[in-house]
């Protein structure tokens, strides 16, 4: 436990956000369990990469090597940490991934009697800003028409538009919010992102959507995506979402397979004789 606290530490020292510090330290646990008395070297480090590969999608396998790898570095054993899983850039979003307009619609209009989670719901996908982020979203940004977003050592400039603005701020007054934080709990803590997750998860069966494209970050992919349908511009696109590297950003402009295959189509370029 002494190692894991020193870790700790150690990621706050490295600015690390709370969340990032937050899932270092969960994966980091989930090796130790699974390790249990053995002893830690790189032949056991490779077969709980093979567990974590044949348990969870290469994503988030990594993910979880790369909280392990930080982890092993600090404590000095670089000689056991491993490469990541290898994977095949993806060309489309899996259609059962990808929520629609039509579908982000419905599931406003399954939340209308929960105003907080329906304006939540609104901002990330006028914004474009990470759930974790909604704490940026105050009383003082919407009178100024923009919020400043600090994470991850980085701060970037977030336009709310004039509608948002005005919902935004009926929200808190009807609810005596002076100042501070806009989608803050009853006594004024700011919403816990796992609790968004799971009262969005509820809006499934009455809005008609599969609860695989329901979860606050692809409202986030839904705002890229339309956004740059409409001005093809990746390099802003990729400031709007705070993002470091474009090829991020091009995960997030993905469509599915389905919306090529029409574009395909469309340019008619087998001629029948």
């Amino acid at each position: 436990m002494e190692a894991m606290e020193r870790f700790e530490t150690y990621l706050i020292r490295e600015e690390k956000s709370e969340l990032t510090i937050e899932k270092y330290l969960r994966d980091v646990r989930h090796f130790l369990s699974w390790l249990g008395d053995r002893e830690l070297n790189k032949n056991e480090i490779l077969e709980y990469k093979a567990e974590l590969i044949e348990t969870y999608a290469v994503t988030s396998a990594n993910s979880m090597l790369s909280s392990l790898n930080s982890y092993l570095e600090f404590t000095g054993r670089n000689d056991c940490r491993v490469k990541a899983i290898k994977q095949q850039r993806r060309t489309f979003l899996p259609e059962e991934k990808e929520l629609s307009r039509e579908e982000y619609r419905r599931l406003l209009k399954a939340a209308e009697g929960k105003k907080r989670l329906w304006l939540l719901m609104q901002t990330i996908c006028a914004t474009g800003i990470r759930v974790s982020e909604h704490r940026f979203i105050t009383v003082e940004a919407a009178k100024a028409g923009y919020a400043e977003v600090r994470l991850k050592g980085k701060q970037r400039v977030v336009f709310l538009t004039k509608k948002l603005c005005k919902s935004l701020l009926k929200y808190a007054k009807e609810h005596c919010i002076s100042k501070g934080s806009i989608f803050v709990t009853a006594t004024g803590r700011p919403l816990n992102r796992c609790n968004s997750w799971a009262e969005m998860k509820k809006l499934c069966t009455a809005a008609g959507v599969s609860r695989e494209k329901v979860f606050p970050h692809n409202l986030r992919h839904l705002f890229a995506r339309i956004y740059y349908s409409l001005e093809k511009d990746i390099v802003r696109l990729a400031d709007i979402l705070g993002h470091s590297s474009i090829n991020t950003t091009r995960i997030y402009t993905m469509e599915s397979g389905r919306i090529h295959r029409q574009q395909i189509e469309r340019m008619e370029m087998f001629l029948i004789t």
